[in-house]
């Protein structure tokens, strides 16, 4: 756990400079394959350390903490934004691009511009202010980490309700990550309109089950690689696009069509 001065540091130094107010952005639910991404943005008052003492990645806090956490960022910060995407849109447009798009609209949705943006790990084009990527930027800087709590506790919230509709997947428990709880409950029961179709795992249970996807699908470069994802058998229309889910261009939006 990064503590004290360190973890406050990056933003104290700008806001010194004048570049405040600093704004850090962080996701929860990319690694998922049901679910949707959430994004937040949050604008920390500087100097705030001793209000928020357990303030941490959120990923190293408890349940419980986390919505203490939760619930003394909401209080504290100057700003916040949180910003839901559907599964729908992960499946159409991939989860790297949506995951930038969400940035965007995270920061975009905060009340006042900000000086400068802190994100966690890469660079983000396209928004309304400076910006710098920090690697582990949930562990090391306090406003990305209270960005991190936020999409965390938000998306935790939403799987919750997600498990009421779907209750034999237990989104309670896993909140859609591919635990091997959930790939049972998913091969059982296949797909649910709330899973993420392109994903290759998904793609996989859905042909085996005959099922079609509720929402246009791009398969994920991954699906479209992988010889057991019988890929006409999801859909009557299947069209190439290029390749970027892998890597290949950070711009293009790669993958399969599926409608």
């Amino acid at each position: 756990m990064v503590r004290g001065d360190l973890f406050w540091g990056l933003q104290g130094a700008l806001d010194r400079r004048g570049l405040g107010p600093v704004a850090g952005v962080d996701e929860a639910g990319r690694g998922a394959c049901a679910g949707p991404l959430v994004v937040a943005a949050c604008v920390l008052r500087p100097g705030d350390a001793a209000r928020l003492p357990e303030l941490t990645d959120s990923k190293v806090l408890t349940a419980k903490a986390r919505d203490r956490v939760y619930d003394r960022v909401v209080q504290r910060a100057v700003d916040y934004a949180v910003i839901v995407i559907p599964a729908a849109e992960v499946d159409l447009f991939g989860i790297h691009v949506m995951n930038l798009e969400g940035m965007r609209r995270a920061v975009s949705a905060l009340r006042k511009t900000p000086g400068y943006v802190l994100t966690d790990g890469f660079r983000v084009s396209g928004l309304p202010a400076p910006s710098v990527p920090v690697i582990k930027g949930d562990k090391a800087v306090a406003c990305v980490a209270a960005a991190s709590v936020l999409a965390k506790v938000t998306r935790d919230r939403i799987m919750g309700d997600l498990h009421d509709v779907h209750p034999h997947y237990g989104f309670d428990v896993h909140k859609g990550y591919s635990t091997s709880e959930h790939s049972a409950a998913l091969n059982t029961h296949g797909p649910s309109p709330v899973h993420r179709w392109s994903y290759a795992n998904v793609a996989t249970v859905a042909a085996a089950h005959r099922a079609r996807p509720p929402h246009p699908v791009v398969l994920t470069v991954a699906a479209l690689e992988n010889p057991s994802v019988p890929i006409r058998a999801l859909g009557p229309y299947v069209g190439n696009n290029e390749r970027s889910a892998a890597g290949v261009s950070a711009e293009s939006r790669g993958g399969a069509r599926i409608s």
